[in-house]
């Protein structure tokens, strides 16, 4: 069964929480980034698990040391995975990865932004870091669904990695995607909606087809 992730970019507490509460029935886990966290606390999170499981998409980019402070600090937050990037280099993955197996977290890893800058450095190194990734030992991969050429080389390489697509919606990406990956990441196109939970039960039933 393909994923829905919800992206919940909204920068107020009791808002992504209603939000998580219309949409529950029809998708699979929450994607918490920077905006809500750092309006309304870390302590949303904790809130948003009690409802759906949380990926804490902080983009981890620092030294090992202080990207594993990052990702326990999700994770003692009620995190279930947290998304790193992964130009960071090996040795910041494998320490996340460790912090992770602590806590019996996930790792996904990004591969290229889903935004047209994101060609302008990213592409060029992506299947590395596909590679880098799974050497790592991380859960999955963060890949863009604008992109279907650039999705399909990832898939590839990925191999048998978990690999979830942003991009869906108002960035109009591709449902093609569903072809290469697990599951779809999807926000203003759900919570930007007049109705959307109505709006989430479409991507859903798009999903099954």
């Amino acid at each position: 069964m393909k994923q829905l992730i919800l992206a919940l970019d909204v920068l107020n507490e009791e808002k992504a929480l209603e939000l998580a509460e219309r949409v529950k029935e029809y998708v699979d886990r929450i994607k918490v980034n920077y905006p809500l966290v750092l309006s309304a606390g870390i302590g949303v999170m904790r809130k948003l698990s009690k409802i759906k499981p949380v990926i804490a998409d902080f983009k981890i980019a620092d030294i090992p040391y202080t990207s594993s402070l990052i990702a326990k600090i999700a994770f003692e937050n009620s995190a279930e995975s947290v998304i790193a990037h992964g130009f960071a280099g090996s040795d910041t993955l494998k320490e996340i990865c460790r912090v992770a197996e602590e806590y019996g977290g996930k790792v996904y890893v990004v591969t290229e932004l889903s935004n047209p800058g994101g060609e302008e450095f990213m592409s060029a190194v992506s299947l590395k870091i596909v590679e880098k990734a799974r050497e790592a030992g991380c859960s999955g991969l963060i890949a863009p669904s604008t992109r279907i050429e650039r999705l399909r080389e990832i898939r590839k390489a990925a191999r048998d990695m978990e690999i979830l697509c942003p991009g869906i919606g108002a960035q109009k990406g591709s449902f093609e995607a569903l072809r290469y990956a697990d599951g779809i990441i999807v926000g203003r196109g759900i919570y930007e909606s007049r109705n959307p939970a109505e709006e989430a039960r479409k991507f859903r039933e798009l999903l099954q087809i």
